[in-house]
């Protein structure tokens, strides 16, 4: 049985692949450079590899309908963030960068009010 109040698998997954064209659309507009979309591998996926101005930036994209439960930027808890720094060292084994790297979370809500969250790791 499948659950109620909430869109199935195939709707959701159409519902972030658009939320991921329009972070990858609001990021190049900042000045970033698309590198790659959905890299994936046996630790998960990163939404976007982007440059900026001499960075490598992984991000995360993020998106809830509501913030009645927390905010989509709440969602990247320390587990996935552990997660996606084993996906991007995966990426950089395979596409060897001398660039300096950072986590960024391009966190959704709503009608897509967005907010980016540059370095959200901290490191």
């Amino acid at each position: 049985m499948k659950p109620t109040g909430g869109p199935d698998g195939a709707a959701r997954s159409s519902i972030g692949q658009d939320k991921e064209r329009l972070a990858a659309d609001f990021l190049t507009r900042q000045g970033l450079r698309l590198i790659a979309r959905n890299h994936r591998c046996r630790f998960g996926e990163i939404d976007l590899i982007m440059g900026d101005a001499g960075v490598l930036v992984f991000v995360e994209v993020r998106y809830r309908a509501s913030s009645r439960f927390g905010t989509p930027a709440e969602t990247v808890d320390h587990h996935k963030q552990r997660r996606l720094v084993a996906a991007a060292n995966h990426y950089l084994l395979a596409h060897p960068s001398v660039l300096p790297c950072r986590f960024d979370v391009v966190a959704m809500t709503g009608q897509d009010q967005v907010l980016w969250l540059k370095d959200a790791f901290g490191t």
